[in-house]
């Protein structure tokens, strides 16, 4: 193997990106599981947030003949690696452990290709969430809004009051997951699941899309001057230090509250983006078994898909992670507020349709639409288009890159 590791048949080489404290932690539930059947961990950690850099190791591994045993991946590369046929098949253990049963269809969408189960989904995390510091909503008679007015009044009495009503970064990532939640606001899911899902032209030039980059306007308005360039987690310090009020973020930021001692409820509040309530839209970590042909070898991916998909280890890394769990089965016990609301508006949407794949997080369609997307919505968010133009301009660079 070209890490230099002794490597025995039934060990398991797994390429991630987790790196920080509470990943690692979590990883380590699923190491110690695996050790307890006699499967050995042959780590390939590779440092960066969103896998860049991890796939990057992964392509040069692979067009070596020399793949990992497993690799965490999201969405379309899912797809993108069985298309090119280099995923191994994991039906058997699904098949003995029920995952059809248990893991929601919207999910099954990228663990499957052809039919067969390709990857062991770990997680889900979702984009359309709130976060607000309590002090600052309470300090100023500020209900939980429930509406998109409301959310836009509520905007509006803080900034009023001096303090900075949305913790925002401008990078073209976090730009669009807001946008996310605001075509929902502006259109409901089903055009979502037209404009993002189903690249429907229309409606992505429609006056529904116009409207939606009104309100991108609209929130624009609430960012402080210092944006540009801030990464999110810093977005998510000025909610917590309360030099902010309110941060549209994915649920992983709860981790952030959670590691400053800010307890939900007490100190902060997580809820669905007004007028988005009822949809998830959600992105899922997964891993992705490739191919190998040593009988001891496929038997250890297949302990390793089954231990991931163990409702012991579901819970254990979820609850550190900040993300629900892949299936709609694992008990809510061990999981703080946010964490059981999370995990009943998951199954609620799943159940009605309304669980729709993140076009953010690149879970709505493939890297190249979803580029063309950030740099219409970055570009409308920084003043260089209005709202009736960024319509135009998104149509046409969705039709340009599809």
């Amino acid at each position: 193997m070209s890490t230099g590791s002794v490597v025995h048949a039934a060990d398991v080489e797994v390429l991630h990106w987790w790196t920080s404290g509470g990943e690692a932690a979590a990883l380590n539930v699923l190491k110690e599981d695996l050790a307890s059947q006699d499967i050995g961990w042959v780590d390939m950690p590779v440092a960066g947030g969103g896998g860049e850099a991890a796939m990057t190791t992964l392509r040069a591994r692979v067009t070596a003949g020399d793949p990992p045993t497993a690799v965490q991946m999201l969405g379309f590369d899912i797809q993108d690696w069985a298309e090119q046929g280099t995923l191994g098949n994991l039906n058997d253990v699904a098949e003995a452990e029920g995952w059809a049963d248990v893991v929601p269809e919207a999910l099954q969408a990228f663990s499957k290709y052809d039919g067969n189960w390709i990857a062991a989904p770990v997680n889900v995390h979702s984009t359309n969430w709130v976060w607000a510091n309590k002090a600052i909503l309470d300090e100023l008679g500020i209900e939980q809004p429930t509406t998109w007015d409301e959310f836009v009044a509520a905007l509006q009495t803080v900034q009023d009051s001096g303090k900075v009503a949305l913790g925002h970064g401008g990078q073209a990532w976090q730009d669009a997951t807001i946008f996310d939640g605001v075509v929902i606001t502006a259109g409901g899911p089903e055009f979502y699941k037209q404009a993002f899902i189903d690249l429907d032209i229309d409606a992505l030039g429609s006056e529904t899309m116009v409207e939606a980059f009104n309100r991108m306007d609209t929130l624009r308005g609430f960012v402080d001057d210092n944006f540009s360039g801030r990464d999110w987690n810093l977005a998510s310090a000025m909610v917590i230090n309360g030099e902010a009020a309110f941060q549209l973020m994915g649920d992983w930021a709860k981790g952030e509250f959670l590691n400053a001692g800010k307890v939900p409820g007490e100190d902060f509040l997580c809820f669905r983006m007004p007028g988005t309530e009822g949809s998830v839209t959600f992105n899922s970590d997964q891993f992705a078994m490739f191919d190998v042909s040593d009988d001891d070898a496929k038997a250890a991916q297949a302990a390793m898909a089954a231990s991931i998909m163990s409702p012991t280890f579901q819970s254990a890394f979820n609850v550190v992670k900040g993300s629900v769990p892949a299936r709609t089965d694992v008990p809510d016990t061990d999981f703080d507020d946010c964490g059981k609301k999370g995990m009943v508006e998951l199954a609620e949407a799943a159940e009605a349709g309304t669980l729709m794949g993140s076009m953010a997080h690149g879970h709505a369609n493939r890297a190249a639409v979803k580029n063309a997307i950030y740099d219409v919505v970055t570009a409308h968010f920084n003043g260089e288009y209005d709202a009736e133009t960024a319509a135009e301009e998104l149509a046409n660079a969705v039709e340009g890159a599809m």
